[in-house]
């Protein structure tokens, strides 16, 4: 596996981390303050997951999107619903903000079977 920004520290800084209070959280980017990495427009990291969605209506993501306050201002961080690679949902926060996330929902009720279903971040233009 080739280390980039999304993967250097995984379980320490990255990926799945267990907190001191014994929750998990799935960091995309990194835990620790004043990490920097370049990163380019349209560079995304991803948890992706195959599921089915017979009688399935809405398909939600409770999270909490931190973006760094040396983020250019002509740049942001978009979070996103996929399914199949086609984004349904999504919602985009600037540099120096966070936000807590829990109407990123997307509607799959027309959808049956098995499906992928990701959650994507990715450095989009403001």
């Amino acid at each position: 596996m080739e280390l980039d920004a999304f993967s250097s520290r995984l379980g320490d800084g990255q990926g799945r981390i267990e907190t001191s209070a014994g929750e998990t959280s799935f960091v995309l980017g990194n835990l620790e303050p004043g990490r920097m990495f370049e990163l380019r427009q349209g560079d995304y990291a991803e948890v992706v997951q195959t599921t089915d969605l017979t009688a399935v209506t809405l398909v939600r993501a409770r999270c909490t999107l931190v973006v760094p306050p040396g983020l250019p201002a002509n740049l942001a961080w978009e979070a996103s619903i996929l399914v199949d690679g086609v984004r349904l949902a999504s919602t985009t926060c600037g540099a120096s903000r966070a936000r807590d996330l829990t109407d990123l929902a997307a509607n799959v009720s027309k959808l049956a079977g098995d499906h992928e279903v990701a959650i994507r971040l990715t450095l989009v233009g403001a």
